[in-house]
């Protein structure tokens, strides 16, 4: 071999000692950071967040205690299905109407029938009970006309959706 080849072995093999002495002092480095300066790797609020966003759905309910369990989620359901009733419960038909039905019945948006007697007439001659059925379960008329269920808000009550029927039929021009 060459002198200049002797020469290059020489520091080239300095440099990979002296890279591999940096290479187990940075290793050496990230253990004493990771286990002594770094704060613990799961705080307990995010554990609680990941616990809520894990947990299961639903649940299986068997023998007497079950029965007990889901009485009590059917009875949670339905307070919580009556607290939200749209706009607080009120049985006003007039404040309904302002609120949720004027924007197509105002103006015919979607074939809805202007409240006047020629739009009417031959609806409430079908009787109040078709009325309401169209307005609980949605409609579409042969002429294109759309009803959504409900006026398109589903947290309206059956007992709301009467009260504003009857008042439409009740204040037609």
């Amino acid at each position: 071999m060459r002198n200049y080849d002797l020469e290059f072995l020489k520091r080239f093999s300095l440099m990979i000692g002296f890279l591999s002495l940096v290479t187990l002092g940075l290793i050496l480095a990230a253990l004493y950071l990771h286990s002594h300066v770094l704060p613990p790797e799961v705080s307990p609020t995010a554990q609680k967040r990941t616990e809520e966003r894990i947990a299961p759905v639903g649940a299986v309910y068997a023998g007497a205690t079950g029965a007990a369990a889901q009485a009590a989620a059917q009875a949670a359901a339905l307070k919580a299905a009556a607290a939200n009733v749209a706009y607080g419960g009120t049985l006003d038909g007039k404040a309904i109407f302002d609120n949720l039905c004027t924007a197509c019945h105002t103006n015919g948006v979607g074939g809805a029938p202007l409240l006047d007697h020629a739009h009417w007439d031959k609806r409430i001659a079908q009787g109040k009970d078709t009325l309401y059925k169209h307005a609980m379960e949605g409609f579409t008329g042969p002429d294109g006309g759309v009803m959504p269920p409900k006026g398109g808000n589903p947290s309206l009550s059956e007992a709301q959706i009467h009260a504003t029927v009857d008042w439409i039929t009740g204040n037609l021009k």
